[in-house]
Formats: C-alpha cells, structure tokens, sequence
C-alpha cells in the first residue's frame, strides 16, 4: 500500500515543490494551506485548510484529515516563516510570533496527530527546520531561537516515542531558492541609532545568503531517502559546506566565529529591506 504524506505548508514555495515531487513519485501526498481555496484546481494533491497559530483551525483540520483518510502513514512539518533584524530592535510581540509559528504551531499540529500514530504503532514525523537550529548568526535571532527550540523540543521527543515504533527526524538546510527570504518579516526599523552601521551590513550578509542560495533540489532528495529509510538518522543537515560549517563550529570555534563576524563586514552594503509576511 502507497504512503500517506501529509505536508504542512504545501500551497506554494519549498513545500509546493515538496508535494508535487512526492505525488508524483506515487504517494498519497496530503497538502495544507492557509487558504486552499485559492489553490482549487491548480495542485495534483489534496489540499485542507489549516492555520497552524489557532487552536480551533487544527482541531478543525484533524477532524477532516481522518474524515478525508484513514490512514496516515508520514507527517512533514514544512509550514513557518523568518523574522529579520537586530535582536534588541525587534518588538516583542513580533518576536512572541515567530515562536507561536514555528515553534507551538508545529508542537500543536504534532500533538494533535500523535494519538493516530500512537494507535496504528508507527509513524514517522519529519520537520523541516533549518541550519540556523544548530549555529546562531546574526540578524536572525528570534528565527535562529525558534529553531533550536524545534531541535531541542523533537530531539526529546524522539525517546518518548521509540516505544511505538514512531521515527522522528530533523532536516536542517542551509540557504534555498525557496519563498522563506521574500516572504521574510523585517524588523529593521532603525530605533536604535548605534546599529546604524551594522544593521546595514548584517541585512546585506542576509540578502546575499538569499541571493546565492542553492536550487532546493537537495533539500527534496533528503526527504524523499527518510522516508524510504527504515532507520531514518535524526539530524540531517543538507547543503554545501554544512558539515565544514558545523566542524569548526564544535572543533575550531574562533575561526567559525570570525567568518561570521568577517562575512557581514564584507557583505555588499545595502539599504534596509522590508518585507510582506506571507505564510502558506
């Protein structure tokens, strides 16, 4: 019997592709999105509506997921967005959100599917978080912090859930030619005069990350082997430099940390960028 795949975030950018990449492979591929009806018609998979910040949307969606299927084989936590911007800078409450959807979102959606896996005895959770949940470099601290909350929250939970034969696993990619950095909230409000100068370069280190960001082919292959891998590994960094990068992170941490600091004072300089929040 085909696998069942349901992959949050599935209406457009990286988890589009995801689901269209799956579906095509043959899966029974399981989309959401914010707003579905939008998309009626122009994807190949089922799309329900869900908005993983509200309590109500996900108990809504859990109750037309089972009415829709009764088999749920693979869960994808892809849904989620990027704050920007000076740590001491951003607002609270923007910085209260990033967590409510890149952190509890996914920990509520997770939950609200884990008595099905726990039932059936197998399952397998896989989240797309990011490379920044195992490094921290500037302007992006609230996302940065939000990841290795995600890291930390599924590298717990994978023990409790070994008993019912439920394999969880993290995909941690470096910069990708996704949505994630046009679809970015900044915070760059310029309030604090002495940032002035580095707000200027950490945002140009920032755009320039996205600018050269690799085609998210690879990022699609990893998942596609996880779930076709009986013992899926929990950490799965992809993309290039990332093992170099975690190497001197752990062994020769002076010169990770000169290369980050180098890479925002050498970063082409830019005018501070804004950007609309857009979440599938």
């Amino acid at each position: 019997m085909k696998k069942t795949i349901l992959i949050t975030g599935a209406s457009s950018g990286f988890g589009l592709m995801l689901a269209k990449n799956l579906h095509e492979q043959g899966f029974n591929v399981i989309g959401t999105s914010r707003e579905p009806e939008k998309y009626a018609g122009k994807v190949p998979f089922k799309l329900l509506q869900l908005n993983i910040d509200d309590d109500n949307s996900i108990k809504s969606f859990t109750d037309e997921l089972f009415r829709y299927t009764k088999q749920l084989d693979v869960l994808v936590n892809n849904a989620g967005y990027m704050v920007t911007g000076i740590a001491e800078e951003t607002p609270m409450d923007l910085g209260r959100q990033q967590f409510e959807t890149n952190f509890w979102g996914t920990v509520k959606v997770t939950n609200a599917l884990l008595p099905h896996f726990r039932a059936q005895k197998y399952g397998q959770i896989i989240t797309v978080s990011s490379i920044v949940g195992l490094i921290g470099p500037p302007n992006l601290s609230y996302y940065t912090a939000s990841k290795h909350a995600v890291q930390g929250y599924f590298k717990s939970l994978r023990f409790e859930l070994d008993q019912f034969n439920i394999k969880v696993s993290m995909v941690e990619p470096v910069w990708f030619k996704t949505n994630l950095g046009s679809h970015a909230v900044s915070a760059a409000n310029g309030s604090i005069a002495d940032y002035n100068a580095y707000r200027q370069q950490a945002n140009a280190a920032t755009q320039k990350g996205i600018d050269e960001a690799e085609a998210p082919d690879a990022v699609v292959n990893t998942i596609t082997a996880l779930i076709g891998t009986k013992e899926p590994k929990f950490s799965n960094p992809v993309g290039k430099m990332t093992g170099m990068i975690l190497f001197l992170q752990s062994y020769a941490p002076k010169i990770f940390e000169g290369s980050i600091l180098k890479s925002v004072k050498t970063a082409p300089k830019a005018t501070d960028r804004k950007c609309l929040k857009i979440r599938s």
